[in-house]
């Protein structure tokens, strides 16, 4: 039987990627070395080179110089999502911070130079730790411009315009509640113009210009439940509807007159293209879930993962199709093993709605025992990916089935399914998943008598709500930086955060009530199954002290709690070895609670 490192890829990547301006390199953040470097590769294939050796810090954002002689990133330590700014030469040479000052949050735009090379934009909350402000900075004379947002919002600068006068921006007030902002960067003193207030509430996030810079795409929800491509005009002030997909469309990006897309089908991605308002065929890429688009020239650089297979990189040629450019596949999928692709159900849930899920069925007769898995987010999906670095077919070669809901809350499936959990944490949400149990109880292949939970982050909030709520036999259960306590999490957020709080999960002034009566921990005398708690001590969206509470009371009434904690991470596994260990430790648990192996 294969053990849990037989299914481990052989790297991870986090979702950036970067093409250099000649079309021929690809840049990417990889944790082949041990944590996230950045690393690059000749868009034909061949020898990688890592560029960088940041033993203490994990590199998130890429984005190359418009002369293509240099690269700049952002990387946090030790999963802080702190961010300082780096600069490094594209042949590895004269690695130099960017950033001064204290530690903030800091994000890159999307294209953070103009066409010249003469405009370096990113935002920061260096100057209030509760607002992020825009900074343009004139790399001619080292000079920079802060552009504050609106009381509530904050502010991600997105891309400038290709002659070099205009940015936009995204400005949030909640994960739907997005406006459209345009700033001029030849007029030091012009005023910020939001460009959708006429829309009032919607989601407008702005995506590549037209070459002309007479007006750029948009993602936006104005037309119906799912988002689709706009294109706004500057000279007209009007915004134009470019696709009707029944999905939503995730990711955008232009390359001369040809507009490229995904679209999110069920949880699987396709990817289209038209140019001149035509359409444009293009090869077929792997059933999977696209994470990152990157035009090269006529070709398109994408991260894609699968169920069966792990994320990689590869290139869609129109003219060749696809090709892997790396191969992170375990050593299980390359021998005899055979990846499970999960079914995609719906199951009924209250008020007549359906709610998709995924159920991965083992490949050995049943019936089976169950992991529940519940996705984060909230405002996340359950797509088929290689879930938590191959635990899940490592679990399914165990004969462990596993359930995957798209419960309320969740995205890809139309805005108000999506709204249905704000401000309703452990409401509609475990009410959809009562309703799953019930459904997997009709399934023949299925012992609900031998179910687990798990979850990770907003997932273990509701891993957690499941055990101390729900009246169903729970073999074991798993938080991994689970809330325990929403109003000590609302107290707790990030600075930036506190609007999209207030509007996502409740103000923790005046709503400290509800968001007690919806905690995990006020029910945790109701918890007897055996519970696996992790979490990163440098966790800054769920602090250890979530995790905390529920061990402690759980510990005083003698219910059996595993608790490990990273001192060295954060919100998730920037370093490898700790990512291997905790998940081979929480399949370990799993098996051992199911199977009484």
């Amino acid at each position: 039987m294969p053990e849990y490192l037989d299914f481990v890829p052989r790297e991870r990547f986090r979702p950036a990627l970067a093409v250099s301006p000649d079309g021929t390199t690809v840049a990417f953040s990889s944790n082949a070395g041990g944590t996230f470097d950045l690393w690059t590769i000749p868009i034909e294939g061949g020898r990688r080179r890592q560029l960088t050796h940041m033993t203490n810090r994990a590199v998130s954002q890429i984005a190359y110089a418009p002369d293509g002689k240099s690269m700049v990133f952002t990387a946090d330590q030790g999963g802080d999502e702190q961010y300082r700014i780096y600069t490094i030469a594209a042949t590895g040479e004269g690695l130099t911070e960017l950033s001064s000052g204290p530690d903030c949050q800091r994000i890159l735009a999307d294209d953070p130079f103009d066409a010249n090379g003469r405009y370096f934009v990113y935002a920061a909350n260096d100057r209030d730790a509760t607002v992020q402000d825009i900074l343009i900075r004139d790399l001619s004379d080292n000079s920079e411009r802060r552009i504050r947002p609106p009381s509530g919002v904050i502010f991600t600068p997105a891309r400038i315009s290709p002659n070099g006068r205009w940015l936009t921006a995204a400005g949030s007030r909640s994960n739907t509640d997005v406006a459209a902002y345009l700033i001029d960067l030849a007029d030091d003193h012009s005023d910020l113009v939001c460009l959708t207030v006429e829309h009032e509430n919607g989601f407008f996030a702005p995506g590549p210009w037209k070459p002309d810079s007479s007006a750029f795409y948009l993602l936006t929800d104005l037309w119906g439940e799912f988002n689709a491509i706009g294109l706004y005009s500057l000279r007209d002030a009007a915004l134009m509807q470019i696709t009707t997909d029944e999905w939503d469309v995730e990711l955008i990006e232009a390359t001369g007159d040809t507009l490229l897309w995904e679209v999110n089908e069920n949880g699987r991605s396709t990817i289209h293209a038209a140019a001149n308002g035509s359409t444009v065929q293009l090869p077929q890429i792997p059933s999977g879930v696209v994470d990152e688009l990157a035009p090269a020239a006529s070709r398109l650089v994408l991260q894609i993962d699968s169920a069966a297979r792990p994320k990689d990189i590869g290139v869609l040629d129109p003219a060749t199709g696809f090709r892997y450019l790396t191969d992170t596949r375990p050593p299980a999928l390359r021998t005899s093993v055979a990846a499970v692709e999960p079914d995609m159900v719906t199951y009924p849930a209250g008020n007549g709605r359906q709610v998709h899920a995924l159920l991965y069925r083992p490949n050995s007769p049943g019936p089976h025992p169950l992991l529940m898995s519940i996705h984060g987010g909230p405002e996340a999906q359950e797509r088929p990916r290689y879930a938590y670095a191959g635990l899940y077919q490592h679990l399914l070669t165990h004969g462990v089935a596993i359930f995957a809901p798209n419960i309320a809350g969740s995205t890809g499936y139309g805005l108000a399914h999506r709204m249905l959990i704000y401000r309703d944490w452990g409401g509609v949400d475990l009410d959809d998943l009562d309703h799953a149990l019930h459904y997997l109880r009709s399934q023949p292949d299925i012992d609900t008598d031998r179910t687990a939970v798990m979850g990770a982050s907003y997932g273990g909030f509701a891993a957690l709500s499941c055990l101390s709520r729900l009246h169903h036999p729970w073999t074991a259960g798993v938080s991994i930086c689970g809330p325990t306590n929403l109003l000590t999490l609302a107290q707790a957020s990030p600075p930036t955060w506190k609007p999209l709080v207030a509007s996502v999960l409740g103000d923790p002034d005046t709503d400290a009530e509800h968001l007690l009566q919806r905690s995990p921990v006020t029910y945790s005398d109701a918890i007897d199954a055996p519970l696996f708690v992790v979490q990163g001590a440098r966790d800054p969206r769920v602090p250890q002290a979530e995790s905390d509470q529920i061990v402690t009371r759980l510990r005083a009434r003698g219910v059996n709690v595993r608790y490990d904690i990273y001192p060295d991470e954060g919100h998730g596994f920037v370093n490898r070895d700790n990512e291997i260990k905790a998940y081979g430790d929480v399949a370990e648990f799993v098996i051992t609670h199911l199977l009484g192996k």
